[in-house]
């Protein structure tokens, strides 16, 4: 390895360890072989009004010669507030070219975000709060609201609209287990497309008695309704503090549809931190590229390191609204 480029790692290593030191579990592992990253940003860490999600991806020139290549998920950031907000992040870039910029780029996204939720316009209108935007703010929340069975406590209710419903076990993989210190984690696929089967994916997982005797069984699902072009999506932690959540939001992020994943671990004794949620993740992941879910890291890593290089903040005349820094993975 050059010399040059062992230090861009050192300094990436670092940046990414202080990150997760800052921010926690507001800092979330996508993909930790291709560097990619994903901060939850909000306005108020107890009571949030306005979120937006930031994804980077550390290009092996960062920080020397190039930028982070990011993304901003949101879905009320449109038009030129979208344009202004990447500008500003654009300009801090250039005006620290060399240095480690993330955090100046999440504090400068969170100042945005306050500046916002002190005006008179209200908040977005969600109409389903996902439990990632709860659990990653507080943890007592999960423990009041942990179910005592997981089947049981998923309770639906199915729209009377909702004319064609299927009643069928859709079939069910099961990925490869990822051991580190004796926990061991597997994830477990089915395709979905009601909310009824969801719970019967469960329940017969849940006929294993090794499944069943795991330490926590975290599930995420998205399923795609095309009546109304949105998605009927939820989570569940089972004791793992924000697993579900991130699990959710890695779904969310490959954009993945009419899928649930559960990822069940075997608690060895030994205290993984923050490893567990990449394991969690890696499984998801590696099952959903499996299933043809979504493209696979290193394609999408290698399309972004060859197309999306960011070399004059003048180009961005040529597609207003969109950064020249930001990239969309492949849907």
């Amino acid at each position: 390895m050059a010399e040059g480029d062992a230090g861009s790692d050192q300094r990436q290593n670092e940046e990414i360890e202080a990150m997760a030191a800052i921010y926690g579990e507001e800092w979330c592992v996508i993909d930790d072989c291709a560097k990619i990253f994903c901060i939850r940003i909000s306005d108020d860490i107890d009571d949030p009004k306005w979120t937006l999600c930031l994804q980077v991806m550390l290009p092996n020139e960062y920080p020397g010669t190039a930028p982070p290549i990011y993304q901003l998920n949101a879905p009320w950031l449109k038009g030129q507030e979208r344009t202004d907000l990447s500008n500003s992040l654009e300009e801090i870039y250039i005006q620290n070219i060399g240095e480690s910029i993330l955090y100046l780029w999440v504090e400068k996204i969170r100042d945005v975000l306050i500046q916002k939720s002190q005006m008179t316009e209200p908040g977005p209108d969600i109409k389903k709060k996902t439990e990632e935007e709860d659990v990653e703010c507080e943890d007592d929340l999960i423990l009041a609201c942990q179910p005592e069975n997981p089947v049981k406590a998923l309770d639906f209710e199915i729209s009377e609209n909702q004319t064609i419903e299927i009643e069928e076990l859709p079939p069910i993989d099961h990925g490869i287990p990822i051991t580190d210190r004796r926990s061991t984690f597997q994830a477990h696929l089915a395709p979905v497309v009601c909310p009824k089967q969801v719970k019967m994916v469960l329940a017969k997982l849940y006929e294993n008695k090794k499944i069943a005797s795991a330490t926590h069984n975290i599930y995420a699902y998205r399923i795609y309704c095309e009546d109304k072009q949105t998605f009927l999506q939820d989570c569940e932690d089972d004791g793992e503090t924000a697993a579900g959540g991130r699990l959710l939001h890695l779904m969310e992020i490959l954009n993945v549809r009419n899928v649930m994943v559960v990822v069940s671990r075997w608690y060895g004794g030994i205290l993984l931190g923050p490893d567990r949620f990449k394991h969690i993740n890696n499984c998801a992941r590696n099952i959903l590229v499996e299933r043809n879910y979504t493209n696979s890291p290193e394609e999408s890593s290698k399309a972004l390191g060859k197309n999306k290089k960011c070399s004059s903040l003048s180009n961005l005349s040529k597609n207003p609204g969109v950064s020249i820094c930001s990239y969309v993975l492949k849907r």
